[in-house]
């Protein structure tokens, strides 16, 4: 987030040439697709990550503990990407974005003010997914897991983002449908675990 404030405003003061070449090449909106493609990938990763350790695969792989830290920084790292992946924009003229629209949902009406604003809706809720992990011990856990559920809507969110306002979606394609495949048979795999250890338990109780 640093590097994108020191690259927006500080340095085309000292190399007015340099930048208004870099502009010219439409550096700015290359780095907002690189950092919003990275910025999905671990987003991808982190959601997978937490499928993992509640359907418990993840005592196969990474182990537990591992699992959980890679889940959480991840998840830190992609909110990292994204806000860089936002903020770099104010610096592409083409559309011009002002801050105000890059923060509220529904303000840009330039470009595909819709797929837009669902990826501004997502990078909220991502926070408050992300903070949660942080107040666990003071929300509780049934809270805490009804936030956490959100980061499925959030998947789905950055997905359609990717989807509609990005300019090669069209040759990303295998990597949305790759990635949102995986998350939904890891979900059905969730789902369907849950159930079985549901309905063993009453058959231990009775047996006891």
């Amino acid at each position: 987030m640093f590097g994108a404030v020191l690259a927006l405003w500080i340095l085309p003061h000292w190399m007015p040439t340099l930048f208004s070449d870099i502009a010219a090449r439409k550096a700015y909106w290359h780095l907002a697709r690189s950092s919003g493609i990275v910025a999905y990938l671990l987003l991808w990763f982190s959601t997978a990550m937490g499928l993992l350790i509640t359907n418990r695969m993840a005592r196969i792989w990474p182990g537990g503990p591992y699992a959980f830290d890679l889940h959480q920084f991840a998840s830190l790292l992609a909110l990292a990407f994204t806000g860089f992946h936002a903020i770099i924009l104010l610096g592409d003229d083409y559309i011009g974005y002002t801050l105000g629209q890059i923060l509220i949902p529904f303000a840009a009406t330039g470009y595909q003010p819709v797929a837009t604003a669902l990826g501004q809706i997502a990078f909220y809720l991502a926070i408050l997914v992300i903070a949660s992990f942080y107040v666990r011990s003071h929300i509780g856990r049934k809270t805490w897991r009804l936030i956490h559920y959100s980061s499925f809507l959030v998947f789905i969110l950055i997905t359609l983002h990717g989807v509609k306002a990005g300019t090669d979606a069209a040759t990303l394609w295998p990597l949305y449908l790759t990635s949102a495949t995986s998350i939904l048979f890891l979900t059905i795999y969730r789902i369907l675990i849950t159930k079985l250890s549901t309905s063993k338990s009453p058959r231990k109780r009775s047996a006891q």
